[in-house]
C-alpha cells in the first residue's frame, strides 16, 4: 500500500469515529480510476472493521431515450446528461443516515438500473465515486458542500487516454467508434473535470 493511500485511510477512520455517517467523494475524469479506488478502499475499510458501501454517480445517467430525444446521446457523460437533482437529493438521504436504495448503471447494457444497491444503516461511510463531484459549475457546483472529505484522482492526459481507448475496445466499438467516444466526448469532460474542479483534500495521480 502506497503511503499516500494509507494517509487517506487513517484519515478516513478519523473523520468516521463519532459521525452517524461519513460522505467521501472520490472524483476525476473518466478512465482515471475512480472506481478502482473507491471499491479498494471499501475492501480495505473492511480489513480496518469498518463497514462502508459504494455509491457510483453513474446510476444518474438520463436514459439513452431522453438523451437521443435531446439531441445529446453523442455526448452521454457530459455534465449535462446526468440527473444532478436526484443525485443531490440522494446525497443528503445518505447522509442523514439509514437504509437508501441507490441505483447502478451497467454499462454492457447502457442504461441506469433503479435501486439496485442497497446502502445499509450499518454503512457508517459511504464512498460516493464519479467524475463530476467537485465540479465547480452549475448544479454540480452544490455538490461539495455534502462531503465530508474529498479524493482527486487525475493521472496525465496521455495515461487516461489509453484507458479509455483499452476501455471502448473491450465493449467491441470499431476504431472509428473509440475516436469519436474518446475525442469527442471522453477527453473533452476529461479536460473540464481537471480545469473546473475544486481542490480536493487528498489527489493521487496514478493507481
Amino acid at each position: 500500500m502506497s503511503p499516500a493511500l494509507d494517509d487517506l485511510l487513517s484519515e478516513i477512520e478519523r473523520r468516521a469515529h463519532g459521525s452517524a455517517r461519513l460522505l467521501v467523494a472520490v472524483a476525476g475524469p473518466p478512465g482515471a480510476g475512480k472506481s478502482t479506488l473507491a471499491d479498494r478502499l471499501h475492501a480495505l475499510l473492511a480489513d480496518r472493521g469498518l463497514r462502508s458501501a459504494v455509491l457510483p454517480m453513474d446510476g444518474f445517467h438520463l436514459d439513452n431515450a431522453i438523451l437521443e430525444e435531446r439531441g445529446d446521446l453523442a455526448r452521454k457523460g457530459a455534465p449535462h446528461t446526468f440527473d444532478v437533482r436526484g443525485l443531490a437529493d440522494l446525497l443528503r438521504a445518505v447522509k442523514s443516515g439509514g437504509e437508501v436504495f441507490v441505483p447502478v448503471f451497467d454499462r454492457a447494457r447502457e442504461l441506469a438500473i433503479s435501486a439496485a444497491r442497497c446502502i445499509t444503516p450499518d454503512d457508517r461511510i459511504v464512498i460516493a465515486e464519479g467524475n463530476y463531484l467537485l465540479l465547480d459549475q452549475g448544479r454540480w457546483a452544490g455538490l461539495s458542500d455534502l462531503f465530508d472529505l474529498t479524493v482527486m484522482v487525475s493521472p496525465p492526459i496521455a495515461e487516461l487516454e489509453r484507458r479509455l481507448q483499452a476501455r471502448w475496445t473491450h465493449y467491441g466499438l470499431t476504431p472509428a467508434q473509440i475516436e469519436a467516444k474518446v475525442e469527442g466526448n471522453d477527453l473533452p469532460n476529461g479536460r473540464l473535470v481537471i480545469e473546473r474542479s475544486r481542490t480536493a483534500d487528498f489527489t493521487f495521480d496514478l493507481l
